[in-house]
């Protein structure tokens, strides 16, 4: 059996398999709201065959979206948005679904990537950020406030805010970002943080506003909820954040009731330097799983089966994530399954696309309204 293709269970959630398809921005929204591009993106995933999909980076308060055209989940307006795309691709999969709910902190209040990504001024269309301290991410952006106490409630609930909409809409789990150089890793690095208050210094302070949201968003949703994090395990940055604080944040994770660990890494400095091999994070992520025996997600550059299921069968992680790679072949799961003896299951509307060679590749689902209708 392929190690891949192996049920996986992270808390009360059970998976069909270890491939999940990681959180990447659309910015196709307006105003936070879900749109029509959503509803073909969410169905392409969907049908996919992986074993789950996690929505894209999600804002919790307007002013945390990297751009004016990022999702939101915070108000009325939006959850109901979101609703209507997910009510519509739940009548053809079953596949569950996260979400992954984020501030962007100081790098918000940016262009869109393809209209060259640079943040826009407040005084340009753009919006004043916050961040950890007042320092900004590129010397030719606007400076971010640091956060006061006020402010770090109104963030913080509005991370719990946004996760109690998500459970109204009945998402399956959450994941909290805390990487690739945003908020709640603007808290973590040293990089970024300069605070002198209790929120600042030592790897206890930096540590404590991330722990605190997942605190809140836990002391408000059941207990049996999947809530987990995506982390960076390092700045790849001379006197940033780095691998051996990273496990002692991973160990606190757990012993706050952390479901599970999505390892990435860089984004907080502009000074980076990341060597980019295939499964370059991997090994951040052997580490994590093994100090912490929690469930862990490794994503960097995993293109091919045979190395996705060579990263499971080796206990290296719990699930390998697929990001652009999925987006270019949207079938990965079809095709992997195909290389590793294993079957995928898929809508019976595609049943005869499969190839003759591979006899047993496709499973039907048969999902019917009333399944629906009963969620």
């Amino acid at each position: 059996m392929s190690a891949l293709f192996s049920p996986c269970s992270i808390g009360q959630l059970t998976l069909k398999n270890r491939i999940a398809i990681a959180p990447m921005c659309q910015y196709s929204s307006s105003d936070g709201l879900a749109s029509d591009w959503h509803m073909f993106h969410f169905g392409a995933m969907t049908l996919s065959g992986a074993g789950l999909f996690c929505i894209e980076a999600t804002a919790v308060e307007p002013a945390g979206r990297i751009t004016a055209a990022d999702l939101g989940l915070w108000s009325d307006e939006t959850e109901a948005a979101l609703a209507k795309v997910l009510m519509a691709v739940r009548k053809y999969s079953d596949m569950p679904i996260a979400i992954q709910l984020a501030h962007a902190g100081r790098k918000a209040s940016c262009q869109v990537p393809w209209e060259g990504g640079k943040q826009v001024a407040p005084n340009n269309g753009g919006w004043q950020t916050v961040s950890s301290s007042g320092l900004a991410h590129n010397a030719d952006d606007h400076a971010p406030l640091s956060l006061d106490h006020a402010g770090l409630h109104r963030v913080r609930e509005a991370f719990v805010s946004a996760a109690l909409r998500a459970q109204r809409l009945g998402i399956d789990a959450i994941e909290i970002h805390a990487a690739h150089g945003y908020l709640l890793h603007q808290f973590l690095s040293p990089l970024a943080n300069q605070r002198t208050d209790e929120y600042g210094g030592s790897l206890e302070n930096r540590m404590r506003f991330p722990l605190e949201v997942l605190d809140a968003i836990r002391a408000a949703l059941p207990p049996e909820a999947v809530v987990g994090i995506r982390i960076s395990a390092t700045d790849w940055a001379d006197g940033g954040w780095d691998i051996a604080e990273c496990l002692t944040f991973a160990l606190a994770l757990k012993q706050h009731a952390c479901s599970f660990i999505h390892v990435s890494s860089g984004g907080l400095s502009v000074s980076q330097k990341i060597p980019t091999t295939p499964g370059y994070q991997v090994g951040f992520a052997e580490q994590i799983r093994k100090a912490t025996g929690l469930p862990v997600i490794a994503v960097g550059l995993i293109t091919e089966a045979a190395h996705a299921e060579a990263i499971i069968a080796s206990g290296q992680a719990d699930m390998v994530a697929l990001a652009r790679g999925i987006l270019y072949d949207p079938h990965w799961p079809w095709h992997a399954a195909a290389q590793l003896g294993a079957t995928v299951q898929v809508p019976p509307q595609y049943l005869r696309s499969q190839p003759a060679a591979y006899k047993a590749l496709l499973q039907a689902l048969h999902i019917t309204h009333k399944d629906v209708a009963a969620g």
